[in-house]
């Protein structure tokens, strides 16, 4: 997280209590400390009570991510991003304020079982139980015709919300495109809509 944001030329000041890491990531993000992040004096001399978000990426160590996240609050930082392992660890994080409680193992495994079901998925972001994006390889039954013709939403019950395409080299992503929009070979689309459609489609078009 600390390399991407750097990368999308966010300021990124990470800290972590193993030198080791940080040795590690130094020449990829110039503001890296090595502190023992639950003291919250260490905290504010490193100045995370300037910072706009705050992320807390310790899982296994429930007690140090608890310590830090009330500390993080405490200094009046806006908006928070915690890791969590569990279900319990989560609800706590919640109710001491947390904005966004992340469960990457969890995250992953959900992404992992998608794609054994729906093998040409791209990238999957799940919307609730029922209802996901994904984004595949636009379908060959797709390419050459409209989306007026293809006409998602009355034949499959889902919406493509976004058309990927690469021309001359550069990716280029069409938000909301238009019904006479056509989709070209090599095309990757995003599709919103329920679980049970997106496997529907995708089973139909792999036949």
């Amino acid at each position: 997280m600390a390399t991407t944001l750097h990368g999308l030329g966010q300021d990124v000041l990470g800290m972590d209590s193993d030198e080791g890491r940080v040795q590690e990531l130094s020449d990829r993000v110039p503001h890296l400390l090595c502190i023992n992040a639950s003291d919250p004096k260490a905290l504010r001399e490193a100045g995370v009570a300037e910072v706009d978000v705050a992320v807390i990426s310790i899982g296994a160590n429930i007690e140090a991510s608890l310590l830090i996240v009330m500390a993080v609050k405490e200094m009046g930082v806006k908006f928070i991003v915690a890791k969590s392992t569990t279900e319990v660890h989560g609800r706590i994080l919640e109710r001491l304020g947390v904005d966004r409680v992340i469960y990457p193992e969890r995250e992953a495994a959900v992404r992992m079982a998608h794609s054994l079901v729906v093998p040409n998925v791209i990238d999957y972001i799940s919307l609730s139980r029922d209802f996901s994006i994904i984004e595949i390889p636009a379908p060959e039954m797709f390419v050459g015709r409209s989306l007026r013709e293809i006409d998602l939403r009355a034949k499959h019950g889902l919406t493509l919300i976004a058309i990927k395409r690469s021309t001359n080299g550069i990716m280029t992503t069409d938000v909301s495109p238009s019904a006479d929009e056509r989709i070209l070979a090599g095309d990757a689309v995003a599709l919103v809509g329920s679980n049970k459609a997106l496997v529907a489609l995708e089973r139909l078009v792999i036949k």
